[in-house]
């Protein structure tokens, strides 16, 4: 029997450890939480997070957003 990485079976948030080109899955789930707003994102739509943080982002703009906030001066 072939196993597919996402099983349409699993249900809940899962708990992912995020490397730079993939990702490795630590409690199965069928969605993570987007960092920046709070949606969620279907395991087979996630396309961005970060490994230094260790926070997926619903899309592009999500990820952009975060990157730029964390490099921003206090108070600015």
């Amino acid at each position: 029997m072939i196993s597919t990485p996402f099983n349409k079976d699993v249900t809940g948030e899962a708990v992912l450890e995020f490397g730079d080109s993939d990702f490795m899955i630590l409690k199965p789930g069928s969605y993570v939480r987007c960092a920046v707003s709070d949606e969620e994102i279907p395991l087979q739509d996630l396309r961005y997070w970060s490994a230094e943080f260790q926070e997926a982002y619903k899309d592009g703009y999500m990820s952009a957003r975060r990157w730029k906030e964390s490099r921003e001066e206090p108070g600015r």
